[in-house]
């Protein structure tokens, strides 16, 4: 059945009818079925059940006619296993209890067996599988990127200019290399365990990536991004996407990642983004989420011009440049795919 996938055909570089789209964050706090659930569990209950996990991510596919689901959990959850004491505190968002502020604290985080650490979500996986393959849906795997997770764990959970997460990368050199390679040792066995799980495709997530310059980034996060790439694409055949905002300015520097497809953020332009990263990259992207809460009038007319564009670019998937907002209507995430499917 996922042969016949639109989003799949696209990433294989075959031709298609219209474009394909999934929203990244599309099972959230926008939808009231699962504000419902939030009232009964709390966040990591929920990533950790695998059947609440798997009942999530199904909402959105349930509601609209979208091309892929996106398993339900954070990227913060998976670091659990390797020693870290973290909450999602309602109204305030991730809390690390035991935040990394130097070398000793480096040395006590453990590279876990992730099909025991986040078991829960491979096995939500192997749900869902079963219910979307039937359907022609494809499941898409994730996991935070070295340098964002460091982010986290560096400033407690929370972040503005990452002062704290440069300040180390800077002066600890050698304890900041031994974090990031037992980051990229865990999310490529996560990325691996996904693929054998059932996923069709998997995404890297470095939402902080923009506070770096090209000089910073090719040292401090370029060599373990590519080793998390090479080791996956090493065990498994399944397509490999980078997402980051802020990024735009250092394009050719993440082409040399390696990777199937580049998820852009607004402030890219597609044309812009062809043309850096050639024709065989695919895009995907890039609608601003704050124009999703919009009126439809202003809705459709920054939808059709980058449907306009992307079917112009070529292996384009329609998305957004970042997660959808908790406050955005769901009839305009329904208008949005009307909007595709004409």
């Amino acid at each position: 059945m996922l042969n016949d996938s639109v989003l799949l055909k696209v990433v294989k570089g075959e031709r298609t009818a219209r474009l394909p789209v999934w929203f990244m964050r599309q099972a959230g706090r926008y939808l009231p079925e699962y504000r419902e659930l939030r009232k009964r569990h709390r966040m990591l209950e929920l990533i950790s059940t695998p059947e609440l996990a798997a009942k999530v991510t199904l909402q959105p596919i349930d509601r609209f006619d979208l091309d892929a689901a996106i398993i339900f959990a954070d990227i913060l959850n998976p670091l659990i296993g390797m020693g870290v004491k973290l909450d999602f505190v309602e109204g305030e968002g991730p809390k690390i209890f035991n935040p990394i502020a130097s070398e000793s604290d480096v040395d006590r985080l453990s590279v876990p067996d992730v099909k025991d650490s986040v078991g829960y979500t491979l096995e939500a996986i192997g749900i869902c599988v079963k219910s979307l393959t039937p359907r022609g849906v494809p499941l898409i795997g994730f996991a935070g990127a070295p340098f964002t997770l460091s982010s986290y764990l560096i400033e407690q959970g929370g972040h503005s200019t990452l002062a704290a997460t440069k300040h180390f990368m800077f002066s600890r050199p050698e304890a900041w290399h031994n974090l990031q390679q037992k980051l990229s040792t865990m999310i490529a066995n996560y990325l691996i365990a996904q693929a054998e799980a059932g996923v069709s495709l998997v995404q890297i997530f470095d939402s902080w990536a923009g506070v770096l310059s090209e000089e910073q980034y090719r040292e401090f996060a370029l060599p373990y991004l590519q080793s998390i790439i090479a080791k996956v694409r090493e065990a498994t055949p399944i397509p490999i996407f980078y997402f980051s905002t802020g990024t735009g300015a250092i394009l050719p520097l993440i082409k040399e990642l390696g990777s199937d497809g580049i998820s852009i953020d607004w402030r890219v332009p597609l044309p812009f983004a062809r043309a850096v990263l050639g024709d065989n990259m695919v895009l995907q992207g890039n609608l601003d989420p704050l124009v999703l809460r919009e009126s439809l009038d202003s809705l459709e007319r920054y939808v059709r011009v980058l449907v306009e564009q992307g079917t112009k670019c070529g292996k384009y998937i329609f998305n957004l440049g970042h997660g959808i907002l908790p406050d955005t209507p769901p009839e305009n995430v329904a208008r949005v795919i009307e909007i595709i499917r004409e």
